[in-house]
């Protein structure tokens, strides 16, 4: 009688809500919550190589980066990862302490992933977690030089498209660097850039050498958005009105 009534609150939660799941099952289903997130975290259409989306990874709390197959998110099946989280849980009915696991997820990372899509746990390979170096630092655009040297036109006078491209030249600029020159008139617009990845802000910069006005500016972050026209020899010539 004393071992029924001991099993008693046991069998009713059994009967009441279904098995009751253990420590380590429920540690490990928050260890595949950490997963998920960061598979969200890495989800989107913007094209991406296989280093930069296990470096993007890498940087997220609780994830270590064991393996990453692929070459692109848009190519073939996308980027494949597999990532070694950890989670806890504690259960009375089960466990004297709280339980901890390590376990590891393959999370896909392309155009046709599904939005919060569960990772599927997977064995975790050998050997210690992957490393990636820092991405490479965008060539500085020379606002200061350019603002320094480009011509002043005095009134009346007629900016020279020849000696503007002379002083560009001479400026000795990355390659990375794409520059155009336009006249218009008695105006010359000038843009500096740095290819972007076609969903963040690009660099640039933008001048114009008129007749009493030279003018070097960086157009505002909305401006040089995709699409926005701020990175563009147009808006060098015939700058935007400021953003609202």
């Amino acid at each position: 009688m004393r071992r029924l009534l001991l099993l008693a609150p046991l069998l009713l939660v059994t009967v009441g809500c279904g098995v009751m799941q253990n420590s380590e099952g429920e540690a490990t289903d928050a260890a595949r919550e950490v997963a998920r997130k960061a598979g969200e975290r890495l989800y989107g259409q913007r094209p991406r190589t296989a280093e930069e989306v296990g470096r993007s990874a890498s940087g997220i709390d609780g994830v270590e980066v064991l393996r990453v197959t692929g070459t692109s998110t848009h190519d073939g099946d996308g980027v494949d990862l597999v990532v070694r989280t950890s989670g806890s849980a504690y259960n009375g009915w089960f466990d004297v302490e709280e339980v901890d696991v390590r376990r590891c997820f393959a999370v896909r990372v392309s155009p046709t992933s599904e939005w919060r899509e569960d990772p599927r746990e997977v064995g975790c390979p050998d050997g210690p977690p992957l490393t990636f170096a820092p991405p490479p630092e965008p060539p500085r655009l020379p606002y200061e030089e350019l603002r320094a040297r480009l011509p002043r036109v005095p009134a009346g006078g007629r900016a020279d498209e020849a000696e503007v491209h002379r002083l560009l030249a001479a400026l000795d600029l990355d390659p990375a660097i794409r520059t155009e020159v336009k006249a218009d008139g008695d105006r010359v617009g000038v843009l500096l850039s740095v290819k972007g990845n076609g969903f963040d802000a690009q660099d640039c910069l933008v001048a114009r050498v008129g007749p009493g006005d030279t003018r070097v500016w960086v157009p505002s972050r909305i401006q040089r958005m995709p699409g926005e026209g701020g990175c563009t020899i147009g808006n060098a010539l015939n700058p935007q009105p400021p953003p609202h």
